[in-house]
């Protein structure tokens, strides 16, 4: 008997024993997207239980395991992503495996392989690379070329054939400046990240639209101050735009927040009496702080939810959706803004 005869003699047997066709377990043998975990699991068994040598890329492949990788967790709202998808993929029958990325250590390319050498059915990256408007992007390129099946939250790469779940960074800086001007604010002031960062981008084209359409301001690059997603630098960033005269200020994230409260507490002034302060994430425990922090929600459950639906879809042969999903943030007013305080006479 010939080896192709062989080979689709083998193919047939395992496809009968598996209850699946032969060219699901064709791709299964080669590794190939499109499988569903307990159909290639049922293939795995099968070949076990006829005695056929599993494939080299198959012996010890771990079934069920999804790729988790996370920035650092000193921003809160990174672990509530985390703590959200990890439940929403283990009600669906699936593993996390956690990759939290600290400086200095391992780095996302480095995860990557790990998990891959794991056998993963799949990763989601949170705010990783792909949000890096300065780093490559042939890593995510040479993943969906090896089939593998991928969703980004929070970042975005045009051209790239894979799902994108994200918060809507320019109506969030819309309801941010709406607010600060119905209070009475008229110079407003915005403290972000490195803007090398689509986020960060996105946040300074909607607070620029912002500006101009609930204050009539045209130039907004002297409102922008840009330092380091950081307690540290929001206070830094704040100081700059406070000592430039704003009265409100909107940041990029709750811990940025929290560094405005205490720059402008450095300079003998009140929040919010004096100065209106919102965040960005509504992290948890956030609405203890003094004075509770105002902020804009992302809708962390919800994304978390549509990026493992996108996933689960994608591994199980289904047609994810290859754009990008944008979700509409909320406005959540505490005690940090209160009306504009006088102008000097």
């Amino acid at each position: 008997m010939s080896s192709t005869s062989t080979s689709r003699t083998r193919l047939t047997d395992l496809a009968d024993m598996a209850g699946v066709s032969t060219a699901t377990v064709s791709r299964v043998l080669n590794g190939k997207p499109g499988v569903a975990g307990e159909t290639r699991q049922s293939v795995l068994q099968a070949l076990d239980l006829l005695g056929y040598e599993r494939p080299e890329r198959l012996r010890g492949r771990s079934v069920g395991l999804i790729g988790l990788v996370v920035p650092e967790l000193t921003n809160p709202v990174f672990p509530l992503f985390a703590q959200r998808i990890s439940a929403s993929l283990a009600s669906s029958g699936f593993t996390p495996l956690l990759c939290t990325q600290v400086a200095g250590g391992t780095t996302e390319d480095e995860f990557t392989e790990m998990l891959r050498d794991h056998g993963v059915d799949g990763i989601v990256f949170v705010s990783g690379l792909h949000a890096d408007r300065k780093a490559s992007t042939e890593r995510y390129h040479r993943l969906r070329s090896d089939g593998v099946p991928m969703v980004l939250v929070n970042g975005y790469i045009d051209g790239l054939d894979a799902s994108f779940i994200s918060a809507d960074d320019v109506e969030a800086m819309e309801l941010a400046v709406r607010h600060l001007s119905s209070l009475g604010h008229q110079q407003i002031g915005l403290a972000v990240g490195p803007d090398r960062f689509t986020p960060v981008v996105r946040k300074i084209e909607g607070f620029a639209a912002a500006m101009k359409q609930n204050l009539g301001v045209i130039d907004t690059a002297p409102w922008v101050s840009s330092s380091l997603f950081t307690l540290e630098g929001g206070q830094a960033a704040a100081k700059e735009l406070i000592e430039k005269g704003c009265t409100g200020i909107v940041c990029a994230s709750d811990v940025m927040a929290l560094g405005a409260v205490k720059a402008a507490r450095a300079l003998g002034l009140r929040v919010p009496e004096d100065v209106s302060v919102i965040g960005y994430d509504d992290s948890p425990l956030i609405a203890f702080t003094d004075p509770p922090l105002t902020t804009i929600r992302q809708r962390v459950e919800e994304m978390s939810a549509a990026a493992v639906n996108a996933l689960l879809s994608e591994i199980g042969g289904g047609g994810a959706p290859r754009t990008e999903l944008v979700y509409s943030p909320e406005l959540i007013v505490r005690g940090s803004t209160a009306p504009a305080p006088p102008r000097p006479s």
